[in-house]
């Protein structure tokens, strides 16, 4: 059953923060077309994949311009270490404005993130930008991929429900354009290389008693590993830097779990599905997000900002969930004792739940 606390932890605000350069999708499709063409053996198939994803456009760390000298996975990740401190940074700081929390109040800094690697890792930069206070407490996680976001939303509120007088902020950067593998001509990597967009989200997490309307509690979260499904998602990593793993199997694998898990989670807080009145999902392709609605029977138009979020900026891996987040909080559209579920997914294969409530 849901615990009993007087004020559960709270998600005080979600922002987020794009690069400045957006192209069409159709310009993107164009030229990685042009770089596999000679080595393609059928351009028919490459275009009805890029075509079903169903994206519009993406936002790109880097102007295109800057993408072809980037031939090694140090120059990528190079590029990466400039690129993600100033727009996770810009990300924490509106997130915190919106919170009505200065950089110093922050006790705890979460850092997700699966397309770049430092030491010190990039949210150091992040604190003395933002002139947080040296002493705060830093938890970089590196691995989780596209279920970061709410695994570390989930973390978060572990940390504010053991210290509910301390605030934590979470800060997710991916800049998924910076994994781009030219030489594999796999159908893996030619999803992925249509699929992925850039972009940086952050949230605030504190006592339930600094909650507004617009901030939903957290009541309950759930980690869900699969063993043995670790070839289904994923990166190799090799000279060239992340190489996607990215099987077929995963939208059966969801179809297949999720409405037990997710059933048995919301009975363990005595609710079902049908009491639930926002679905915020992780935006992992239409596949997925068909595999979601379709095994949960949800009603049309539960996930409609999911499918937007995909269709604007294609997949922001670990980021996306705190994209959606902040469209339902802003939109103000949720009430007083409404319920939430939002989901994650990613490598391992995992899922992470988290139970809301306004």
């Amino acid at each position: 059953m849901i615990q009993s606390e007087s004020f559960p932890p709270a998600i005080l605000s979600a922002a987020s923060a794009l690069p400045p350069h957006y192209f069409e999708q159709e310009r993107l499709t164009s030229r990685l077309r042009e770089l596999w063409s000679s080595r393609h053996s059928d351009l028919r198939r490459f275009d009805q994949i890029q075509e079903s994803l169903g994206i519009k456009g993406r936002y790109l760390a880097l102007p295109m311009t800057d993408y072809p000298p980037l031939d090694t996975f140090a120059s990528t990740n190079d590029a990466w270490i400039k690129v993600a401190p100033e727009l996770g940074g810009s990300a924490v700081s509106a997130a915190l404005e919106r919170a009505g929390v200065s950089p110093d109040q922050v006790d705890h800094l979460f850092f997700v993130t699966v397309t770049g690697i430092a030491t010190p890792s990039i949210d150091t930069r992040v604190i003395r930008a933002l002139g947080m206070k040296p002493n705060v407490k830093r938890t970089p996680i590196f691995g989780l991929g596209c279920v970061a976001g709410a695994a570390g939303l989930a973390r978060a509120t572990d940390y504010v429900r053991a210290f509910p007088k301390e605030i934590a902020v979470l800060m997710s950067v991916e800049l998924c354009s910076l994994t781009l593998q030219r030489e594999d001509l796999s159908v893996a990597n030619i999803i992925a290389s249509g699929l992925f967009g850039d972009g940086a989200a952050a949230a605030v997490i504190g006592n339930g008693a600094r909650a507004h309307a617009r901030s939903p509690r957290v009541l309950a979260t759930r980690s869900i590993l699969y063993p043995g499904t670790e070839d289904v998602l994923g990166w190799d990593v090799g000279n060239s830097g992340f190489k996607i793993v990215l099987s077929a199997r995963l939208a059966d694998l969801i179809a297949n779990n999720i409405e037990a898990e997710v059933d048995s989670f919301l009975g363990e807080n005595g609710l079902n599905r049908s009491e639930i009145q926002h679905w915020v999902a992780h935006t992992g392709g239409p596949k997925v997000l068909r595999a979601i609605e379709d095994s949960l029977a949800l009603p049309e138009g539960a996930l409609a900002r999911s499918w937007r979020n995909l269709g604007d900026m294609g997949n922001l891996s670990s980021a996306s969930v705190l994209f959606i987040l902040e469209d339902l909080m802003r939109a103000e559209v949720a009430r007083p004792g409404d319920y939430g579920v939002l989901i994650g997914m990613g490598p391992g294969f995992s899922m992470e739940l988290l139970l809301l409530r306004w």
